[in-house]
């Protein structure tokens, strides 16, 4: 047929259809492309994490006891975990001493008895370093009260605690919560009960007896305020032990009353506030609330100055009424 020569028309008399030429279409692009105007920085993608946090630095730990399958089992055990880490071991006092002011661990772990230097002749040097958890065997009452009153942040019997209440306990003893086993915890229920605390005579053993013979605490240049209280402990420690005494013929005249003249007795013997309300079974609030006011009936304004006196070794002040 001619190329000038239209179609010939169906029998409906239009055009017959002629398919057009196929030319693939460009594809269309899934993302559309970038603006060369926009020089905004893109936001990052919230499908996939930044740079990752530094990790918590981890709770570093002394444990002194002189039984070596202790040592090894409790090495064991905190170390596992991931925010605990022990950095030193010692097998007696002294040994925990120079090991804690080497370190400055963040908690230490104290047996009571061991060779040389005990640990309750130990204690009062170390708590002004680092907070101490008693973990021992000694369960006797009157080693109970005698390493809370000089400084111990709480106490632990083997046999009466599982592995993780014990890590649990190293956690606490670094943020300043107290943990008491049951053993511990009767025999501040006894004291309470009683009203008194036990007589402060010789412990068991002789225990306590190295106090005048244990390593004199850091340098005043490099205690921290809250040492300088402790470094008292010592002294009062030994006139405990030995059976001396030191009274205060007018403490009558500050108008304490008898809850009053509890906490102060405590607050004497060296304890935190927080050791205090474990002991008196109070809260620490209702110990600040006791401690304000013992310190308007005492003209003081430290604890230091309370102590003084209360002990009657304060200067006298012909100008002020004790």
């Amino acid at each position: 047929m001619p190329d000038d020569v239209s179609p010939a028309p169906d029998r409906y008399g239009a055009a017959a259809h002629r398919p057009a030429p196929q030319h693939p279409s460009p594809p269309i692009p899934l993302t559309p492309a970038p603006d060369p105007r926009n020089t905004a920085i893109p936001s990052p993608s919230p499908f996939f994490p930044g740079p990752a946090a530094p990790a918590a630095e981890r709770l570093r730990v002394v444990v002194a006891d002189d039984n070596p399958v202790v040592l090894a089992g409790l090495g064991v055990l905190l170390s596992g975990r991931a925010d605990i880490q022990v950095v030193a071991e010692a097998a007696d006092g002294r040994e925990a001493y120079e090991r804690t002011l080497e370190h400055r661990p963040d908690v230490v772990l104290l047996d009571v008895r061991m060779p040389g230097v005990d640990g309750i002749s130990a204690l009062p040097h170390l708590v002004g370093i680092a907070p101490v958890l008693m973990l021992t065997y000694s369960r006797e009452s009157e080693i109970v009260h005698e390493a809370l009153r000089l400084g111990a942040g709480g106490y632990l019997v083997h046999g009466e605690f599982t592995a993780n209440q014990l890590v649990q306990a190293v956690r606490d003893t670094k943020d300043g919560r107290a943990n008491f086993t049951v053993t511990a915890a009767d025999a501040l229920l006894a004291h309470m009960r009683h009203g008194t605390p036990p007589q402060r005579g010789p412990l068991p053993e002789g225990l306590g007896s190295a106090l005048a013979t244990a390593p004199a605490p850091p340098p005043p240049h490099t205690a921290e305020p809250s040492e300088s209280l402790s470094q008292l402990q010592p002294v009062v420690g030994q006139s405990s032990v030995s059976g001396g005494s030191v009274s205060s013929p007018n403490r009558q005249q500050y108008g304490l009353s008898s809850r009053e003249v509890e906490v102060m007795d405590l607050i004497a013997s060296g304890m935190s506030n927080q050791q205090i309300a474990a002991t008196c079974f109070i809260s620490e609030k209702t110990v600040k609330n006791h401690i304000n006011r013992i310190f308007t009936k005492l003209h003081s304004a430290t604890r230091s100055e309370a102590i003084a006196h209360w002990l009657g070794t304060a200067p006298r002040n012909p100008g002020r009424q004790p």
